[in-house]
């Protein structure tokens, strides 16, 4: 009886879990987007942080920005992308001002605190999310493709 009670319990806590989690982490403001993206930034490589702000740029061009939301998610040593002394700032705030969102993962963010007993400091235009592979999850299951250029 204890068994099929707890698994009840187990079965109802994993059913509400997206469901809080979408709550904690907003989808983009663009209701009529038919196109739906989402970058993945892991990796510091300057090569690899300029082609993810090319892929970004080049779906501004190609699209008429309010049918197409883009949201980047840097996590791990790709936050480095979005850090206040980045020599990539400028881009990416301009990025943001015609619309691409960006995602940095506070665990990543948490974790080099630890490290190092220094918070680093971010761009304030990003948006914190607690778990970067986690809004990539929450973002696929919402009919953005995911892609890790």
């Amino acid at each position: 009886m204890r068994s099929q009670i707890l698994r009840v319990l187990m079965l109802l806590a994993w059913m509400t879990m997206p469901q809080a989690f979408a709550q904690q982490v907003p989808l983009q403001d663009k209701p009529f987007a038919e196109h739906k993206i989402v970058l993945q930034l892991s990796d510091g490589d300057a090569k690899k942080q300029a082609l993810v702000l090319s892929v970004a740029n080049n779906l501004l061009k190609a699209y008429d920005p309010d049918k197409v939301a883009i949201e980047v998610v840097a996590f791990g040593p790709g936050i480095d992308l979005l850090l206040s002394g980045s020599e990539r700032r400028k881009q990416v705030e301009s990025l943001i001002a015609q619309g691409v969102r960006f995602d940095i993962c506070l665990n990543t963010v948490d974790t080099i605190e630890r490290e190092t007993g220094k918070r680093p400091e971010f761009i304030p235009a990003a948006t914190p999310v607690q778990v970067g592979v986690g809004q990539i999850l929450f973002l696929a299951e919402n009919g953005y493709t995911v892609v890790r250029p």
